[in-house]
């Protein structure tokens, strides 16, 4: 097994790529009475998180959930059910209508809730589906999740996570069913939906079925999502800056036209199993060893992680086969593959259309992308977006596409304006972070967007640290996983086992910049041994503020978080 790989386990996180069940590995998922104790614990840490009481206190029994269903009246809302569901329970959630693709079959609840379903009419051929999940510990706060891919799968791990910390919390299927893009072909109303307007609508209405449920508004209103998610994250900041008072954005799929365009020009690279440039899964293990000899120890310690990516100028000619030999090594043409698969994108005239992958995310990049064929989010986007061409060949991407798609820019999918202008006036915080080992959007563009809003704006990275904060996850996979310290309270998996404190929990930090003014400079990840919480913890790591750098100060102690410094 490579150098600090831990295989086991980790597909099964990447919850927005078709083919990946969600779950959890053993040893994750906290039980119920240490879920109450990380609650009692939270609520007693923060003032402002103190339990709403008077009217709460009605809120809390079931006959006040089962009646909300018939006294709920706001337009174009039409409400399926509403449920009072006790703590522990185990929902079963239908797999009709295309959701068996979603495989989330069921979904452990952590605490007493008032469970509300609804289908929302976003036009005249749009409708989008709506849960809110109303905690019977409210805190006054308010929060909408996210969604993953192209998909139209409503995050049932992310409503249970935010519910459990009493959060009002709504998430919404983005106005269609299941992981395909189908239902994009042509009807722009259900392109929208997945742009922007599911969530937005998601959230005015969100915010007045809490109201009604508790009989006042919510104090604070908070965003958590990642990859997709992340993207519609930077989407609310940007366009509807007063939905939400901190967003917490991982790994956000901007320029998301361009990132599109780059996932499928893999396929146009490699090739399949019999193209010479072809690279097997089991070749891809040998660059990924020789991406790690060449660049682990720029950071001061052979890990298995490259602390910062962006220094790693890998060189794959080293692979390069010797007269005669065919064994562990990399044919020209293969090389050629490799080079190509780690470099920029660039356009008919020379521009950029998407930064390089990452050196050191091999291992998966290649089981999701670089081996499985065509991309399928490429396909869909194109196929049912970009042409209205059910036949559209993703074999025959070119930058000519990929220019199209990025001129087209249907509803400002691209997600990429820098502006941020409104948003930093109404108070609001940005809490973005990125994995540097995503072999699905690469990390390397995450800090493009930083760069670009703080040119957009003309502001240093002082002024913009008021609002808009960035961090790079050494060794972080896409939004969880790999062999980093990932574990930074961002989902269920990711909180487990951690501290309940701001600098262990991105969410938790997030309400404290917002609530009590005080912003995280760093965010402490958690590696556990085998990433199972029982074995205990194998290292913690204090994951900078960009444009810092982490590096190492005592490489015998590497383990430690205070053995590093943000220089």
């Amino acid at each position: 097994m490579p150098r600090g790989l831990n295989v086991e386990g980790l597909l099964a996180r990447y919850l927005d790529f078709p083919g990946f069940i969600p779950g959890f590995v053993p040893g994750f998922v906290p039980g119920f009475v240490q879920r109450l104790k990380m609650l009692q614990r939270l609520i007693s840490s923060f003032g402002a998180a103190a339990l709403v009481c008077g009217t709460v206190a009605q809120a809390q029994s079931s006959d006040a959930c089962s009646t909300l269903a018939s006294s709920l009246s706001i337009e174009n809302v039409t409400v399926n059910f509403a449920e009072f569901v006790p703590a522990g329970t185990n929902i079963t959630l239908s797999q009709n209508y295309n959701l068996s693709t979603c495989q989330r079959p069921s979904q452990v609840v952590y605490n007493d809730l008032c469970r509300v379903a609804m289908k929302v009419a976003t036009s005249n051929r749009s409708e989008i589906t709506l849960e809110a999940w109303l905690p019977t510990n409210w805190t006054g706060r308010f929060l909408s999740t996210g969604n993953g891919g192209i998909s139209g799968c409503i995050q049932y791990e992310d409503m249970a996570y935010a519910a459990s910390y009493g959060f009002a919390t709504v998430g919404a299927n983005n106005g269609h069913n299941g992981t395909s893009g189908i239902a994009f072909y042509q009807n722009d109303d259900v392109v929208a939906d997945f742009v922007y307007r599911s969530l937005h609508t998601g959230v005015v209405v969100g915010k007045q079925v809490s109201e009604a449920y508790y009989g006042q508004t919510h104090n604070k209103s908070y965003y958590l999502g990642c990859s997709t998610g992340g993207r519609q994250g930077l989407k609310s900041v940007q366009d509807f800056p007063d939905d939400f008072d901190g967003v917490v954005a991982g790994a956000p799929a901007a320029a998301f036209n361009n990132l599109t365009s780059w996932s499928g020009h893999f396929y146009t690279i490699l090739g399949n199993s019999s193209s010479p440039s072809f690279v097997p899964t089991s070749l891809w293990t040998v660059v990924h060893e020789e991406v790690l000899n060449q660049c682990d120890l720029l950071d001061g310690v052979a890990d298995g992680i490259i602390e910062d990516p962006t220094l790693c100028q890998f060189r794959p000619e080293a692979l390069q086969c010797a007269p005669g030999n065919t064994t562990n090594c990399l044919t020209s043409a293969q090389v050629t593959s490799v080079r190509q698969v780690l470099s920029g994108y660039y356009g008919v005239d020379g521009s950029l259309i998407y930064p390089r992958m990452q050196p050191g995310s091999e291992l998966l990049a290649a089981l999701i992308i670089y081996t499985s064929g065509a991309f399928p989010y490429t396909t869909d986007w194109f196929r049912y977006v970009i042409y209205n061409d059910p036949s559209w060949d993703p074999a025959s991407l070119t930058v000519e596409d990929a220019a199209f798609a990025s001129q087209k820019n249907i509803f400002n999918s691209q997600t990429w304006n820098g502006d941020l202008s409104a948003f930093q006036s109404k108070g609001g915080k940005l809490l973005h972070y990125h994995g540097q080992q995503d072999p699905i959007i690469s990390s390397d563009n995450s800090p493009r967007y930083y760069d670009h809003v703080s040119n957009t704006m003309s502001l240093p990275s002082s002024s913009l640290d008021d609002f808009y904060r960035f961090f790079r996850v050494s060794g972080m996979g896409h939004c969880s996983g790999g062999p980093g310290a990932w574990q930074i309270g961002q989902t269920t998996l990711g909180a487990a086992g951690n501290p309940i404190e701001a600098q262990n929990n991105v969410l938790l930090a997030m309400v404290q910049w917002v609530e009590q003014g005080i912003a995280p400079e760093t965010v402490t990840g958690t590696k556990y041994v085998n990433d199972t919480v029982s074995l205990g913890v194998d290292f913690t790591r204090n994951h900078c503020k960009y444009p810092l750098r982490n590096t190492i100060k005592d490489a015998s102690r590497y383990k430690e978080a205070d053995a590093w410094e943000c220089l």
